[in-house]
């Protein structure tokens, strides 16, 4: 594990197992993938950043489980599912979407059907 990892989840270690599942995930299931960690969220990226991993709120603090990971991700089009807890279209025809996971069971197949999706999408990019 990288040392700025580390510090990225010093304040909120009990979270850190949850992001080494999904990191685990992502290593195991893509190629090519390059992590930055930055202060408030960390980048996945192929040729340009397709998923991030943070602690955004995108819900009301008393929602909110104790520990948690925002993952977030931009597709073509506004995915409609209940596990979306925000969507927006920053630019027109890119819909980015926030995922709160509470636990490592949360990173299945569907999830990372999306994540996949996201880095074909990104990597379609200029």
């Amino acid at each position: 594990m990288e040392q700025d990892v580390l510090c990225f989840f010093d304040k909120k270690p009990e979270a850190l197992p949850m992001y080494e599942a999904f990191e685990q995930k992502i290593f195991l299931e893509m190629d090519g993938v390059k992590v930055k960690v930055q202060k408030t969220q960390i980048a996945f990226s192929n040729r340009h950043n397709f998923a991030f991993v943070s602690f955004l709120p995108v819900r009301k603090a008393k929602e909110r489980p104790e520990v948690y990971i925002v993952v977030t991700f931009g597709l073509g089009y506004r995915l409609e599912s209940p596990r979306i807890d925000a969507a927006v279209e920053p630019y027109p025809g890119r819909w980015t979407h926030h995922v709160l996971l509470s636990k490592a069971g949360e990173i299945d197949d569907e999830l990372m059907g999306w994540i996949k999706e996201a880095a074909a999408f990104s990597d379609s990019k200029r």
